[in-house]
């Protein structure tokens, strides 16, 4: 059990850091830093895009409209140190036996 918590931890990392990186990104391309027409920036984009759209997708449908302004990534981020903080410790106690 505390091998499977293990591996959820290492995975809910690695999706913090993928949304840091996208948002990142983002933000270099709204800007002009960085041009999307290169081949390598454009497949990095993509790839971005596909691994979080599908995370960001049922945000995107509650969550009302901003105009410009996509809060779906931070509301990601604040699901995702949540389950961090407070649920996998929790989990991690139940797994050893120990009480809440």
């Amino acid at each position: 059990m505390i091998l499977i918590l293990d591996i959820l931890q290492i995975i809910l990392t690695v999706i913090w850091w993928i949304i840091i990186v996208q948002a990142i990104l983002s933000w270099l391309i709204a800007f002009n830093v960085i041009n999307t027409h290169n081949e390598y920036v454009g497949a990095i984009w993509r790839a971005l895009k596909t691994m979080t759209d599908p995370i960001y997708r049922p945000i995107r449908r509650v969550l009302p409209d901003f105009g410009g302004l996509d809060l779906s990534p931070m509301v990601v981020l604040v699901i995702l140190l949540i389950l961090q903080q407070a649920v996998m410790p929790a989990l991690y106690r139940i797994a050893i036996g120990a009480p809440l």
